[in-house]
C-alpha cells in the first residue's frame, strides 16, 4: 500500500526544477511539515479507514464513524451489511449522511497544504494564499459549525507545537482568530479565545498579538463575556505580561485593572481566580499597583483572602509595595487578621507572601507593629525561623527584627 506523503511513479520520471529560496519556497516547507502532521497525527480525523486515504467526501455510517463516501459504498456493493470498524448490523439500505463539518474542514487544509502531487504536477497550481485557511472564519456564509469544527482542530494542534504556531501567525492568523473572539457566539469566541491563548505561549508572539489588537480584544471579553471566555481572557492576559514591556501596555489599556478588578469582587471561583493572578503578574509593574489600589482592589483581596484564597495574599503582597496600597491596607481593619491566618495555616507561598506584606505594613506603621504584636505575631515568626523553605525563614527572620526593634521606615 503507497503512503499517503510518498510521491507517484509519475513524479519519479519527471525532472523537478528547485525554485529560488524566497517567500514561497518557505510557505512550500511549511505544507510539508504540515502533511506529515496530517497525516500522524489526524489518521481518524481526515483519513478514510477504509482506503487510509484523505476524504474528499465524508459521510457518517448510522454505526457513527465516517468514511470516504467511495470507499464505504464499494464495503456495501459488495455485500456487506456491517459497520468495518464496530462489525455491527447494519440495515438493508443504509443511509449515508454527509459531513459536512468535516468535509470543510479538510477543504481548508487542503487547500492551504495541497498534496504533493498536486505541487508539482504540470501545469502547477496557482498558489493558494494562507488566508484561504482563515476565510472560513471571517465569511458570514460560513457555518458556525465549520468554524468550531476548524478552531478546535488549530487549538488541539497548536497546544504543543511551537513550529505550528508560529505558522499560524506568519501567515495572518491573528486578525481571523481575534475576529471571532469579538464574535457574539458566545461558544465561537471560547473556541478563539483558547486558540489566541495557545498563539500567545510563545514570546516571540506576545508583542505581536498586542501590536495586533489583542489586549482591547480581551478586555471586552472580561467585561461582556461568558464565565468562561472571561477566564480564558485573563489567562492569556497573564501569558501576555510575560514580556515586560505588555504589562505596561495591559496596565494602561482602558478599564483593563477596572475590569480585573470587577472579576475579583463579582465572578465565580475561576474567575476570581485567574483574575487575581493576571493581576499578580502585572503588577510587578509599578504603576499598575497604584492602578488597582484606585480601582478598589484592596478590600476585595482582604475579603476574598479571608475566604481562602491564598492568590489574594500574593496580590497584596505586590500592592503592598506602593504607598497607596499600605494606606489602604491600614484602613482596612480585618487586613491583619487575614494575614495572621494564612500565616498559621497557609501553603509555604501563602505564609512567604503573608509575612513579607505584614513586614512591609508594620515597616511603615507603628500602629500595625503593635497591633501585630498584640496578635501574637512575633511569637509565630520566631517558630517559622528555622522553617526549612528558606523565603518562609528569611521573611520570618526580617519580621522578627523589624517588630523587636519597631524601627520606622520614614
Amino acid at each position: 500500500m503507497r503512503l499517503l506523503l510518498s510521491p507517484s511513479p509519475e513524479q519519479f520520471q519527471k525532472p523537478h526544477k528547485t525554485p529560488p529560496f524566497n517567500a514561497e519556497r518557505k510557505l512550500g516547507n511549511y505544507r510539508n511539515q504540515f502533511e506529515l502532521k496530517m497525516a500522524t497525527q489526524l489518521p481518524d480525523d481526515f483519513k478514510c479507514p477504509i482506503s487510509l486515504e484523505i476524504m474528499s467526501d465524508p459521510v457518517i455510517l448510522s454505526s457513527g464513524h465516517t468514511f470516504d463516501r467511495a470507499s464505504i459504498q464499494r464495503w456495501l456493493d459488495s455485500g456487506h451489511r456491517t459497520c468495518p470498524i464496530t462489525k455491527l448490523p447494519l440495515p438493508d439500505h443504509p443511509p449515508l449522511i454527509p459531513n459536512h463539518a468535516l468535509r470543510s474542514l479538510i477543504s481548508n487544509y487542503t487547500l492551504l497544504f495541497p498534496p504533493k502531487s498536486q505541487l508539482n504536477a504540470s501545469p502547477p497550481p496557482s498558489k493558494p494564499q494562507p488566508q484561504t485557511l482563515f476565510s472560513t472564519l471571517t465569511s458570514p456564509s460560513s457555518p458556525l459549525n465549520s468554524k468550531l469544527v476548524l478552531l478546535s482542530q488549530l487549538t488541539r494542534l497548536t497546544k504543543l507545537d511551537h513550529g505550528l504556531r508560529r505558522q499560524l501567525t506568519e501567515s495572518g492568523a491573528v486578525s481571523a482568530v481575534l475576529n471571532c473572539v469579538s464574535s457574539p457566539e458566545s461558544v465561537l469566541q471560547e473556541k478563539a479565545l483558547s486558540l489566541l491563548l495557545n498563539l500567545s505561549l510563545d514570546d516571540d508572539n506576545k508583542v505581536g498579538l498586542v501590536a495586533e489588537g489583542a489586549i482591547g480584544r480581551v478586555v471586552t471579553v472580561l467585561r461582556v463575556g461568558s464565565p468562561d471566555s472571561r477566564a480564558i481572557g485573563c489567562t492569556i492576559l497573564t501569558s501576555l505580561a510575560v514580556v515586560e514591556v505588555n504589562k505596561a501596555t495591559i496596565g494602561a489599556y482602558p478599564n483593563a485593572i477596572q475590569a480585573l478588578v470587577t472579576l475579583l469582587n463579582y465572578g465565580n471561583g475561576r474567575e476570581v481566580k485567574e483574575a487575581a493572578t493576571t493581576l499578580y503578574a502585572i503588577c510587578s509593574f509599578p504603576d499598575n499597583r497604584r492602578r488597582a489600589v484606585e480601582c478598589g482592589a484592596v478590600p476585595i483581596l482582604v475579603r476574598i483572602g479571608g475566604m481562602g484564597l491564598e492568590r489574594a495574599v500574593e496580590v497584596l503582597s505586590m500592592l503592598v509595595k506602593c504607598k497607596e496600597g499600605r494606606e489602604e491596607m491600614g484602613r482596612i481593619g480585618g487586613c491583619l487578621r487575614v494575614l495572621v491566618k494564612v500565616i498559621k495555616n497557609g501553603s509555604k507561598r501563602g505564609i512567604q507572601c503573608g509575612l513579607f506584606t505584614l513586614n512591609y505594613l508594620c515597616c511603615y506603621s507603628e500602629e500595625m507593629c503593635g497591633e501585630a504584636k498584640r496578635e501574637g505575631v512575633l511569637e509565630i515568626c520566631l517558630g517559622l525561623v528555622e522553617d526549612d523553605n528558606e523565603k518562609v525563614s528569611r521573611n520570618a527572620s526580617s519580621l522578627v527584627q523589624t517588630l523587636s526593634g519597631c524601627r520606622l521606615v520614614e
